[in-house]
């Protein structure tokens, strides 16, 4: 039994959902992203934002897979401040749907000022709604500078309680910054990019299993949304306890996510066989 807390859903295949669900998958939170192309009007985010909260529960419970989002506009469409301002002024209603449990993936992508003035934005409207929040890290050469950016603008902002936020994408440079202020942090494994899953293992020999889960972000591009799995077994080969394999893989993220009222893990009953 495992939970995938960061997975892009509307990207992937019903088939997908039926491949999770006999490897063990019993939840998922799916973050609002950037869909591979810009979107022409704040419109397109309505819409978007009615499939997190409306089509995907749907789609995962006839697979006994619990369904969550969080919403936000994406750093990589925060670049017009007007057009973004535009998107975070739906925020407020969906927070209050009930598969909804905070704000992200918030966070910066090519550090830019537009960027950081919509992610702190963010970090109000979830300081408001006492929403917890997920944070996008850089996956370009600026990661480190980025990591240190949002950290330090949430230290500035004052409102938020570290131990309510993650930030996701770490990697061997990052983790340490994440872990020592009192952030969760999140290893996401691609298969080329981002953490491999002998990466993931290998900072989770060096920094411990505290605050900190492993997700797939499986979405459009070359990514495997059976990376939770997978991980596990690496864990396994590697010789690591059934508790620690269970705490990283389920025991964490329900800590984190069951600080949201609308978080569960309980397994549904599928509908389909």
């Amino acid at each position: 039994m495992y939970i995938d807390p960061h997975i892009h859903m509307v990207s992937r295949t019903t088939d997908d959902y039926a491949r999770m669900a006999v490897a063990g998958c019993v939840a998922v939170t799916e973050p609002a992203f950037w869909a591979g192309f810009d979107r022409s009007s704040p419109a397109g985010f309505q819409d978007y934002f009615r499939q997190l909260t409306e089509t995907e529960p749907r789609r995962a419970a006839a697979y006994g897979i619990r369904h969550h989002s969080w919403i936000c506009i994406n750093p990589k469409e925060a670049e017009d401040h007007g057009f973004a301002r535009e998107v975070m002024s739906m925020i407020p209603a969906f927070l209050e749907r009930p598969n909804v449990l905070g704000v992200g993936e918030i966070g910066l992508n090519r550090n830019s000022r537009t960027e950081l003035a919509v992610f702190e934005e963010h970090l109000e409207i979830a300081a408001k709604h006492n929403a917890l929040v997920l944070i996008h890290t850089p996956h370009l050469e600026d990661k480190l500078k980025g990591t240190r950016l949002i950290l330090d603008a949430i230290r500035a902002h004052g409102k938020l309680d570290p131990a309510r936020i993650l930030v996701d994408h770490v990697e061997e440079h990052t983790v340490r910054l994440v872990l020592e202020r009192g952030f969760w942090a999140g290893m996401t494994l691609y298969p080329d990019t981002k953490c491999t899953a002998a990466r993931a293992v290998d900072i989770i020999e060096m920094h411990g299993t505290n605050r900190i889960w492993i997700n797939s972000a499986g979405d459009w591009g070359h990514s495997d949304p059976l990376a939770v799995p997978k991980a596990v077994l690496s864990m396994r080969a590697r010789g690591h306890t059934a508790a620690d394999i269970h705490k990283i893989s389920f025991d964490n993220p329900r800590a984190f996510l069951s600080q949201s009222k609308n978080f569960s893990a309980e397994p549904l009953r599928p509908t389909v066989a």
